[in-house]
């Protein structure tokens, strides 16, 4: 609705900072969203994901969605919203960084995971699932390769993409 899209604009507009802060790293990924950029804050030196959207005359549905639903959710198996930035082209979704990749990748590359490892993961992934859903918020694309892993030896499970995420709000 009209309404909903004037507050991500507004939500925009007071979060209109300047990408100079970042230095980017590296090229991270691409896909219909536009692309994702690993980048480093240069005061603090943490290491950021981007993700750019070009920007059009109106915010996508999917992507009003994912700044409204995805900001407001903190837990340990989400990768956390940091901010969104504008620059002269680009809508810029500043969170987490998940040194580990995606989950899809890990199988792939195990070929498959032992029982306690499964069970390890999907404990961490149903934490963050019924996290969302006590704020009324269904991700709707739950898969692989939207479950991200930090870089620590024991990986945490972390969600992402939240475009098709619906919220009893939104």
């Amino acid at each position: 609705s009209k309404s909903d899209i004037e507050r991500i604009e507004q939500l925009c507009f007071f979060l209109l900072q300047n990408m100079e802060r970042y230095e980017i790293v590296k090229d991270i990924g691409s896909g219909n969203f536009g692309v994702a950029k690993l980048v480093r804050d240069k005061s603090s030196k943490e290491l950021f994901a981007v993700k750019f959207i070009e920007r059009g005359q109106k915010i996508d549905e999917h992507v009003q969605r994912e700044i409204m639903n995805h900001r407001s959710l903190n837990h340990p198996n989400i990768i956390r919203f940091k901010e969104v930035l504008l620059t002269a082209t680009h809508l810029a979704i500043v969170m987490e960084y998940a040194a580990g990749g995606e989950l899809f990748d890990r199988i792939c590359s195990a070929g498959r995971f032992s029982e306690d490892e499964a069970r390890f993961f999907f404990q961490q992934l149903i934490s963050g699932v019924s996290y969302c859903h006590s704020l009324q918020i269904c991700h709707r694309d739950l898969k692989l390769e939207n479950t991200l892993l930090d870089g620590s030896a024991a990986p945490r499970v972390k969600i992402c993409d939240f475009g098709y995420s619906k919220s009893g709000v939104l």
